[in-house]
């Protein structure tokens, strides 16, 4: 009892020092973003006001914009990692789908509106009259393209590494920043060009992407707060480590349930009925520590023995 006892202590505490390291690297990943994105802000207003390019005026905005969308992530994150309460028994892990709910909104408006703006200057007649954009501003194009691209796959690959759906959320933020700076590159390479209309077409073309990535970051939250179940390989996989435990005749039902970016268990095995209670607690032990040990990601696995 006692050896079973320090078990899940042990089980705890590497839980526990997981998600602290998960919560380390957020709070890392997202501090250089915030760096990056004042950075570029910075140089898209002086190159939009030096080249006179407002589509590197309205590129800036929305790199600015990702300051506030990084720290909704902060937020998110933070509050996901608070410990259980009386109140709240199963955890704040769902804490994180509502900042990326919100973030999929803020990015839903932010390519709303790229897309109206675009759709009123292709029907104005006004762009002939507009200043032609200097050589600057397709120079911090370009930087901002090479930036966010990075940043997109920098925040990407943490975001699977921690298994976080509102990191995900920011990193493809960085994504549609990234498409933005293509569409004000085009637009002011049409604008030198004689071809002004180059930069609303690419802007609604680019207000398609950014909607279509806040609705895969919404679908993926709302799965996870609605107990969507885990993917079939995953479970193939439970299964599979389940049936090779030693006194496990049969597994009955095996039902996964997302909660946040973590996973719960219930399982039922059927066990030899004529074993003592001790005996059938053990093998239900023996399946609790294999799942929670071999999937990280499970937060609690629950296991019920049937005679057989």
């Amino acid at each position: 009892m006692k050896h079973w006892k320090a078990g899940k202590r042990t089980q705890a505490g590497e839980r526990q020092k997981r998600k602290e390291t998960d919560g380390k690297t957020a709070m890392r990943v997202s501090s250089v973003s915030i760096g990056v994105n004042l950075g570029l802000s910075l140089l898209k207003l002086l190159a939009g006001i030096i080249g006179h390019s407002g589509a590197m005026l309205s590129d800036a905005v929305h790199s600015a914009s990702d300051v506030l969308s990084t720290l909704v992530v902060i937020a998110g994150v933070k509050l996901s990692e608070k410990k259980s309460d009386p109140h709240h028994p199963y955890g704040h892990e769902r804490m994180e789908c509502v900042a990326a709910i919100l973030l999929a909104a803020f990015l839903t408006v932010i390519g709303t509106g790229i897309g109206i703006g675009s759709v009123e200057k292709i029907m104005s007649d006004t762009q002939a009259d507009k200043e032609i954009p200097q050589r600057i501003a397709l120079i911090a194009a370009v930087v901002s393209i090479l930036v966010k691209e990075w940043m997109y796959w920098y925040t990407r690959a943490a975001a699977r590494r921690i298994h976080s759906g509102v990191l995900m959320a920011d990193a493809w933020h960085h994504r549609s920043d990234s498409l933005s700076s293509i569409g004000a590159f085009i637009g002011i390479l049409g604008a030198r060009m004689g071809v002004p209309i180059l930069d609303p077409a690419a802007g609604l073309v680019i207000s398609f992407f950014i909607v279509k990535a806040s609705y895969d970051i919404f679908k993926d939250a709302v799965d996870k707060m609605v107990d969507r179940s885990c993917d079939d390989e995953t479970v193939i996989r439970m299964r599979r480590v389940i049936g090779e435990l030693d006194g496990v005749k049969q597994i009955d039902m095996i039902h996964t349930r997302l909660f946040g970016a973590r996973v719960y268990v219930d399982i039922e095995i059927a066990a030899d009925g004529r074993l003592s209670l001790w005996e059938a607690h053990q093998i239900a032990q023996n399946v609790h520590d294999k799942i929670e040990g071999e999937f990280p990601l499970v937060k609690h696995c629950m296991v019920h023995v049937n005679p057989i």
